[in-house]
């Protein structure tokens, strides 16, 4: 089973040989290592699973996973590429409830989801509908202020909304009783590329980004751009670590740069 590299899902196959994607790679390794101690020993599920990756990771640790996503081709890709005996995967219609009672998890885990969802509050709502009193909904999302002008709509086709740390907040205070907000950064070697990245990206991309088109219209021409520019497929070795690892990668409070946001909002 082969699941289609957007780049939005974590496939160890597919990410390619640039700093700039290995970059991306190490931030989504160091988000499941970051989550070990939150869900050990839990009742976890993850709300977005995408290619099961990370949900197997927290297998590992966790009583049991309840891995959801949308998209039945990541759920099948998962279920081929990653198992084991507490860890469980399905798809749902994103437009009805998800399929469990009140009151089910520990935890549930959001990693590079968030931005994806049209109506974020329902989103949000559910998480925390599913949690038991106290549990713990824990999100970990790209912050807006280093990517993109404050009215400039996501360069990310993928993307709806976008979230600076006073807007993501916002959001989870309006369903929880506490948030704590941290931020995932790293040393210069690892922040450099980026930031530059993302530079290029939010000037390059002001004339399909600008607030006035409608959501279909910006998705459309950035699109187009996608298909003209197309996407580097060249694979490379475990080994081609351009000198980094996970470690370069921090989470915390007051770091600088910020690259994610990384919140826990307690039931």
């Amino acid at each position: 089973m082969e699941l289609n590299a957007t780049g939005e899902r974590m496939i160890l196959d597919e990410y390619t040989s640039s700093i700039e994607d290995y970059v991306i790679y190490l931030m989504h390794i160091a988000s499941y290592r970051w989550v070990t101690d939150i869900v050990k020993g839990q009742r976890v599920l993850d709300f977005g699973c995408g290619s099961g990756y990370g949900s197997a990771e927290m297998a590992k640790q966790a009583s049991s996973v309840e891995a959801i996503d949308v998209s039945e081709d990541a759920i099948a890709f998962a279920n081929v590429n990653y198992s084991g005996s507490n860890l469980r995967y399905s798809s749902f219609d994103p437009s009805q409830n998800i399929p469990f009672p009140d009151a089910s998890f520990d935890v549930v885990t959001s990693f590079q989801v968030i931005e994806h969802i049209v109506d974020p509050d329902i989103y949000v709502r559910e998480a925390i509908r599913v949690l038991v009193p106290g549990g713990l909904f824990v999100v970990i999302t790209p912050d807006r202020s280093y990517r993109l002008f404050s009215w400039q709509k996501p360069w990310n086709r993928w993307h709806v909304n976008e979230f600076a740390t006073a807007d993501l907040y916002a959001l989870l205070t309006r369903h929880s009783s506490m948030v704590d907000m941290k931020v995932m950064s790293g040393d210069d070697a690892l922040c450099a590329p980026e930031i530059n990245r993302c530079r290029k990206l939010k000037w390059s991309t002001i004339p399909f980004t600008l607030p006035v088109y409608p959501q279909a219209m910006r998705v459309g021409l950035l699109n187009l751009v996608h298909g003209m520019k197309g996407r580097n497929s060249a694979k490379i070795k475990l080994s081609d670590t351009y000198g980094l690892d996970e470690n370069n990668v921090r989470i915390g409070y007051n770091l600088s740069p910020s690259l994610n946001l990384v919140a826990v909002a307690t039931k």
